[in-house]
């Protein structure tokens, strides 16, 4: 089923990008828990997670693993903190958050807005450590 993050995909809506590959798309929430927080997807169109055929979802996992090594070596944090809830978008999506504390990473709390142009600066930092 067709999502925003699909139109994302397509190039239809704008994003952040901070990675991509052939199968996999990492950028940045617009409406973040923390400066850095990233939204990495698979660009098949999969509703749940755990619906991912095996070496997509290991790829998946590969990927999420090197942009979180690219936050962390961006922004100031101690981990980066990783959440799958699934449940606002209907296209399977993993949360990289960088946290200090468990309190980081509480979806409950109130997003963050930030500016365009600091969001851009931080998705080509993200982008340039990215291995």
């Amino acid at each position: 089923m067709p999502s925003i993050f699909s139109k994302i995909i397509a190039g239809e809506i704008p994003c952040y990008r901070v990675a991509e590959t052939a199968d996999y798309l990492a950028f940045l929430d617009v409406f973040p828990l923390a400066k850095g927080h990233v939204l990495v997807v698979p660009k098949k169109e999969i509703d749940y997670l755990f619906d991912m055929e095996t070496p997509l979802y290991l790829g998946l996992m590969e990927f999420a693993q090197r942009v979180a090594i690219a936050i962390k070596k961006v922004v100031p944090c101690q981990k980066v903190g990783v959440a799958v809830i699934g449940l606002e978008v209907p296209h399977a999506h993993v949360h990289l958050v960088p946290i200090n504390t468990v309190g980081d990473i509480n979806f409950s709390k109130a997003k963050m807005q930030i500016p365009a142009k600091e969001l851009e600066d931080m998705a080509l930092l993200i982008s340039k450590a990215f291995d």
